[in-house]
């Protein structure tokens, strides 16, 4: 059996929580860089109990940083739009990620992610064979290529996208073109654009993104 990510636990314990955000870090990045959003979250959510479970990515080298190795989902080749990438190390992430989801509840469950993280759990969610409760991305991507297309929706859930509109390193145009494909496919998303935000995350969209949580978890009782 191989060994489960690494991975930061905030807020409820496993087997005591109501809702379960399994949070995907960026490119270069680890868990602990969301570590005080997701206490920040999970305070204000109470007395609803929230779960935040924030792996740690492995090093791997990556083409675009000039095979710099670093903590990373899977390795860039280009920063063409859709992303050039090594869907070796794309499955491999997602069976890793997988692992950690069959500890959670999946209906209880966000996949959930930032840049890099956000495109990995978009990719994972939709694949999932079970039906989990959302998928959220922070300035994130749809992965996909001529043979990796986006799959056609088999269950219903929420997917909220969000995403500054001056982000130099995802544009904007990434998440609209992830919503296009994604509503040509059936899914439903929704996207909320953030005025001269970067590749960052700001107090609105963490407000938004609380709000987005919460709508979820009040759909499940």
């Amino acid at each position: 059996m191989d060994t489960l990510l690494p991975a930061l636990e905030v807020g409820a314990p496993r087997g005591e929580a109501g809702l379960t955000v399994l949070l995907l870090h960026g490119l270069g990045a680890d868990g602990h860089d969301f570590e005080e959003v997701a206490a920040a979250l999970s305070r204000a959510a109470e007395p609803r109990r929230w779960r935040f479970v924030l792996p740690h990515a492995p090093a791997r080298k990556v083409t675009i940083n000039l095979g710099m190795k670093m903590p990373a989902w899977y390795d860039i080749l280009d920063l063409s739009q859709p992303r050039a990438v090594d869907w070796e190390t794309v499955e491999e992430s997602a069976r890793s990620i997988e692992a950690l989801m069959a500890r959670e509840p999946a209906d209880r469950l966000i996949l959930a992610g930032f840049s890099q993280g956000a495109a990995m759990a978009l990719h994972v969610g939709l694949r999932h064979p079970d039906r989990i409760a959302g998928i959220l991305l922070m300035s994130g991507y749809l992965l996909t290529g001529e043979d990796h297309p986006c799959p056609p929706k088999t269950r219903d859930f929420p997917i909220g996208i969000f995403h500054g509109s001056l982000d130099p390193v995802v544009p904007q145009t990434a998440a609209e073109q992830a919503v296009e494909a994604l509503r040509e496919h059936g899914y439903a998303p929704t996207l909320k654009t953030y005025h001269g935000l970067e590749h960052s995350v700001s107090d609105d969209e963490l407000r938004d993104v609380f709000a987005w949580l919460n709508r979820v978890d009040s759909a499940h009782g």
